[in-house]
């Protein structure tokens, strides 16, 4: 069975289908609500991205990335990071491609340029045990950053990650900044993630 977008953000994030950009947030929320499938089956919709991103890329890394990711059981956030990034390239900056390893959610603090605060759409790297993860900042909350990415809690979701858990802020360079791009401060909603696997 295809598990398919379920659709926008509803409560605290409806917001968020108003807003006019960025270009990486638009094309994430799009994907709101995808599912891995649940027990030995594969989301094909989550497998198409590595085929996706390897024939937009067409690197020896993409190639392999495509070939290689089989499972929707496999972390993830950096593939829907990087199906994303390519999605809204339109016009095929290479300052705006997805890092070289892009399977690897750490390999993201290498993307775009370095930011000192968050702002909409902004790509957050967070450390974990045994790895990483990657997501775009939706806001924040005194403690926590709350993020649109993929494979939390197996989906394309917003949640809610410690602040001292964040190793990298960056951003796309935008040929000309949406005037929506700012930091958004919300209230603490929903619990903190512990580990994004």
């Amino acid at each position: 069975m295809t598990r398919r977008p379920s659709g926008a953000p509803g409560g605290p994030y409806a917001w968020l289908n108003d807003e006019p950009g960025p270009r990486m947030l638009l094309e994430a929320l799009k994907l709101h609500g995808t599912l891995e499938t649940p027990g030995p089956g594969n989301n094909p919709v989550i497998l198409a991205w590595a085929d996706e991103v390897g024939d937009r890329e067409a690197t020896a890394y993409a190639k392999w990335a495509a070939g290689w990711y089989d499972k929707d059981s496999t972390p993830w956030c950096g593939l829907f990071c990087a199906v994303v990034a390519a999605r809204a390239n339109v016009d095929n900056r290479p300052e705006r491609r997805p890092p070289v390893k892009y399977l690897s959610a750490l390999e993201w603090a290498k993307f775009g340029g370095l930011a000192t605060q968050a702002e909409l759409g902004d790509v957050l790297v967070f450390q974990r045990p045994g790895g990483g993860h990657v997501a775009l900042y939706v806001g924040e909350d005194a403690s926590a950053y709350h993020v649109l990415g993929g494979n939390q809690g197996d989906a394309v979701s917003i949640t809610r990650i410690a602040k001292a858990r964040c190793v990298a802020v960056r951003r796309v360079p935008y040929l000309s900044k949406p005037s929506n791009v700012r930091r958004v401060v919300l209230g603490p909603t929903g619990p903190l993630s512990a580990n994004e696997d």
